[in-house]
């Protein structure tokens, strides 16, 4: 039986939320490495609430601190566009203050790992997240465009650094092997405890709708398909028709079998919630956003020579060993490159440019 917990908040009292979720859902942290990912989506503020509110991020910081880890890291890689721009992200929103200096630029490392054949056969990660003892995910109640809705399993697409999230839209052709795309990543690290604001929601055509909804709540789960399937509900859906919650059922994820759930709190059905088309038509028939997507898929880098300083440290660093020194330059194998970015992020003389 998996538990859900939907608890009533404001972002000004969101720690009785917070501190009722780690009631729940106990979690070990004394002595342990922590992550803590919210959903950045771009650089925006936080009253367009597309990305977790900053209130929200430092309520959970704030008890972490109090359980005694050995270190706490609170990062994300924004978007299918953002590469680069990290830490702008975090400071427009907010959230690098509600970091209280525990940000990290989760593009500065990437660790190389083997993925679904069908679509890439390797795919490199943010090396903080699979290095985490216990990794914190802080979804943000709202609709998606491509998936209906984005919330726990949709979140942890951003564990992905670079152009690789536009390189596997690209090759999922299709709304529903995005749909199945977006769960192969999701296990790839499995959050231990998803923590959702849904003080402020979205409806409409997000993930970046202007169609705000005052919902007044946190919810909390251990398990991420009870909390998919609950917020589903909650926006009017039958989760049984989201293609990532069937994918993810069949992984043994979890279920979202409403016999399978036990509310704690009170749950209901937002009326007149706004969704996008179920079938992904929001995005994948948008023309100009498809060829967007496409041509961000296909960006590499290439070194400036004249800021580039042969220093090693992008080859060293590519998690894929498609960077090599040649004539005193790095050079890059386009085959073997995942357009991760981590050779951008890591350059110290800003040397690597996209192209």
């Amino acid at each position: 039986m998996h538990r859900v917990m939907i608890h009533p908040a404001t972002y000004e009292n969101c720690r009785k939320a917070v501190d009722r979720a780690f009631e729940l859902f106990p979690q070990d942290i004394t002595g342990k490495k922590v992550v803590i990912k919210p959903n950045v989506l771009r650089v925006s503020t936080a009253e367009e609430h597309i990305v977790t509110n900053p209130a929200l991020l430092r309520a959970v910081v704030e008890k972490v601190e109090d359980m005694a880890p050995k270190e706490i890291i609170v990062g994300d890689n924004p978007g299918l566009f953002n590469y680069g721009d990290n830490e702008n992200s975090f400071s427009k929103t907010g959230l690098m203050a509600a970091a209280k200096g525990y940000y990290k630029n989760l593009g500065d490392t990437s660790r190389n790992l083997a993925f679904n054949p069908e679509y890439m056969p390797e795919i490199g990660v943010s090396k903080e997240i699979m290095d985490a003892d216990i990794l914190i995910s802080l979804p943000k109640f709202k609709t998606h465009g491509l998936t209906v809705m984005t919330g726990a399993i949709k979140n942890s697409y951003g564990i992905l650094p670079g152009a690789q999230k536009a390189r596997l839209h690209k090759l999922a052709g299709s709304p529903e092997r995005f749909h199945e795309v977006v769960v192969e990543v999701f296990r790839l690290r499995v959050p231990d405890l998803f923590i959702m604001d849904a003080v402020v929601g979205m409806e409409g055509n997000g993930p970046a709708s202007p169609d705000l909804r005052e919902i007044g709540l946190v919810l909390a789960a251990d398990n991420p398909v009870a909390m998919d399937a609950v917020v589903a509900k909650m926006m009017g859906l039958d989760p049984g028709r989201l293609r990532f919650l069937q994918k993810a059922k069949a992984f043994g994820l979890g279920d979202f079998d409403s016999g399978k759930i036990q509310i704690d709190g009170d749950f209901y059905v937002l009326p007149d919630f706004k969704l996008p088309p179920l079938g992904g038509e929001a995005i994948a028939g948008n023309c100009e956003i498809q060829k967007l997507m496409n041509a961000r898929a296909e960006v590499k880098p290439k070194a400036d020579p004249e800021l580039c300083t042969a220093c090693g440290a992008c080859v060293e660093q590519c998690p894929v060993v498609a960077l090599t020194m040649k004539d005193s330059l790095p050079e890059v194998d386009e085959a073997a490159c995942i357009a991760c970015f981590c050779c951008q992020e890591i350059c110290p003389e800003k040397a690597m440019n996209l192209s």
